[in-house]
């Protein structure tokens, strides 16, 4: 369960400004089938974040054993960091608009995940979490719909309402602040 709610909550969390909720933001004025919209986004998320799931436990099979923990701290420091560029909305005019609103939300979000925040996070994460590589993703993208989902519906209101610098800088803290437990976390281990 650890592995669900760490996956839930990173995701959920790194996704407040990204370009994938500026890409939802804009979806949501372009296409009326709210439903379809969400739907394509699952689709797209669970592809993409079960894909790059399977890439973290792969990946972790190479790390040396008592390096695994530096690493994924790092990584976690890494993109609390990359969390505070902001995401630009490059989700211009597009021949994919034409598919409709299920295809073109599947389409545009699977392209905007690949070397997103997000996507490295589900990496990190199931490296972390290998021997639970399913919570992760159900984690990754219930967080992904979490953060999305809302901007859908009430997006103008929402982003309105929500200061994106606040946000940037909240999922920093919290990123670092995981990085860090997750470094030390051996050493924790040994004081109890």
């Amino acid at each position: 369960m650890d592995a669900f709610i760490s996956s839930f909550t990173a995701v959920a969390v790194a996704e407040i400004g990204d370009k994938t909720q500026l890409l939802s933001l804009f979806l949501a004025a372009r296409f009326r089938a709210r439903g379809a919209i969400v739907a394509g986004i699952l689709v797209a998320t669970l592809l993409n974040h079960a894909a790059s799931a399977w890439l973290g436990v792969w990946v972790a099979q190479f790390i040396p054993h008592g390096w695994h923990n530096m690493l994924l701290g790092g990584s976690f420091i890494a993109v609390a960091l990359w969390l505070l560029i902001p995401d630009k909305d490059d989700s211009e005019d597009n021949g994919m608009l034409r598919y409709g609103a299920f295809a073109a939300s599947c389409m545009l979000f699977f392209l905007a995940e690949i070397g997103d925040k997000t996507q490295i996070a589900t990496v990190i994460l199931a490296a972390s979490f290998e021997q639970a590589v399913w919570w992760v993703i159900v984690g990754t993208t219930l967080g992904m719909l979490a953060a999305n989902v809302p901007v859908v519906y009430a997006g103008s209101w929402l982003m309105q309402k929500i200061s994106l610098k606040w946000a940037r800088w909240s999922a920093c803290t919290l990123f670092i602040v995981l990085g860090i437990y997750i470094i030390c976390s051996d050493q924790l281990a040994a004081l109890s």
